[in-house]
């Protein structure tokens, strides 16, 4: 199946976000769509540059823990954040909030360049890195789901992220060239930070191009988040966005430092065949909402993640990354758009930004309790004398994915979704 047969793949009739029917035909893959895509590649593919965070911290003399905490503290410095973040966008619109949080992420890319040693620095940092990641992945899918109707915001969020798939593979490779071309020592982690400084002004100059000229209509009232958790609280959604944070700790944080460990080269092998992988099912799943309801793919999505975290336990070779790479890549196609649309569809138009807003901030709530207690982990059993410390790492991150899916299971097992339509059988 094509891509362009598979985007505009059949649906049912919707309303729009102002009740309005939407039209089947309407073309929401317009000039603004591919800038958001330009865009969120440049940023992911800078991130993806950042995944050898955890390389850093130990060549400054850092243990495992040590990334996890520093991990953690930027996660709690971006979940602070979201406190005030929706309510921002609710009041103020997608482009101030967006462009600066894009200049934030020029300036701690380009902190990580200049740091020498473990201080307060690299706290600051990453706390600056974690609220900028916050800002611009809340502000760009808030603006190009408004620009879509209602029943094709799934559809089209899924879509927009196959662009950060593209770049966490290009991201990923291009690390691995800096640390093959590069003598080991300060300045791998220079040219590193350097270019990943580099994309992130080119993502600062993609996101006020692609708001330029729009303007913004204050809701007559911009309630507190708390206020709005309480009247939309989005339900069991949150522990499955807190997964998809486990995971990001799990592939972003400790992979690095298990492939140097064992010996098995770089990252990029593993991040070719995620992206891939996800690229390939988001396409090929742009009409599974419809048919099969978000609820059931997300518990699928968890057992992706929860088969390729085990896969991962096993793996000795560079070649054996691929098999978990394709299952992770799976977990986060489905996961993602599905977490997202359903977390903030229950918020009104006028407060999606607080709902976007509420439904990442779980992701990172995932990020900040499993860091350190995964690097916690890996530490204990180092001390205690086990020979792999990276399999009961894996093995805990599965289990609870599993642990996770049972209780979605038990939750929504009744709950029905308003995207899903009976399939003709044989069809």
């Amino acid at each position: 199946m094509s891509i362009e047969r598979a985007i505009h793949a059949e649906r049912p009739p919707t309303l729009a976000a102002d009740g309005v029917p939407a039209s089947p035909v309407q073309n929401v893959y317009n000039r603004t769509f591919w800038l958001c895509f330009a865009a969120n590649f440049s940023m992911v593919c800078a991130n993806a540059l950042t995944f050898r965070f955890a390389e850093l911290v130990t060549f400054l003399g850092g243990s495992e823990m040590t990334t996890g905490e520093i991990i953690q503290v930027g996660m709690i410095g971006a979940l602070a954040s979201r406190l005030f973040l929706g309510q921002l966008l609710d009041r103020y619109g997608t482009r101030l909030i967006w462009s600066g949080a894009s200049l934030l992420f020029v300036v701690s890319c380009l902190t990580f360049v200049g740091i020498r040693e473990l201080n307060w620095m690299i706290y600051a940092a990453r706390i600056g890195f974690a609220v900028s990641i916050a800002g611009m992945s809340t502000a760009g899918i808030l603006y190009i789901q408004n620009q879509v109707p209602g029943g094709r915001r799934t559809e089209v969020i899924g879509n927009f992220g196959s662009s950060g798939f593209l770049g966490m593979v290009v991201g990923s490779q291009l690390g691995d060239l800096i640390f093959w071309v590069t003598d080991q020592g300060a300045a791998q982690f220079r040219i590193l930070f350097g270019a990943a400084t580099g994309l992130a002004v080119l993502y600062l100059a993609l996101s006020l191009i692609v708001t330029h000229g729009d303007g913004h209509e204050r809701p007559h009232e911009t309630p507190h988040i708390f206020r709005l958790m309480r009247r939309h609280w989005p339900g069991v959604i949150v522990l499955a966005a807190m997964m998809m944070g486990v995971n990001l700790s799990v592939a972003t944080v400790f992979l690095t430092r298990m492939t140097t460990t064992r010996g098995l080269g770089g990252i990029g092998t593993f991040f070719l065949g995620y992206c891939l992988s996800a690229f390939c099912f988001r396409v090929a799943s742009a009409s599974w909402a419809s048919r099969f309801g978000r609820h059931r793919l997300i518990l699928m999505g968890l057992s992706g993640h929860a088969i390729g975290h085990v896969l991962l336990a096993f793996c000795q070779a560079q070649w054996h990354l691929i098999v978990p790479a394709l299952c992770c890549g799976f977990g986060h196609a489905l996961l993602f758009p599905s977490v997202v649309s359903l977390g903030s569809g229950g918020f009104p138009r006028q407060y999606r930004g607080t709902g976007t807003t509420i439904v990442l901030g779980f992701t990172e709530v995932g990020v900040a309790i499993s860091a350190p207690a995964l690097g916690w982990l890996i530490d204990t059993c180092r001390e205690h004398g086990v020979a792999d410390p990276f399999v009961p790492m894996f093995l805990a991150s599965a289990t609870s994915a599993v642990v996770a899916g049972i209780i979605y299971f038990l939750a929504t097992r009744n709950a029905t979704d308003e995207l899903q339509q009976s399939v003709p059988d044989g069809d």
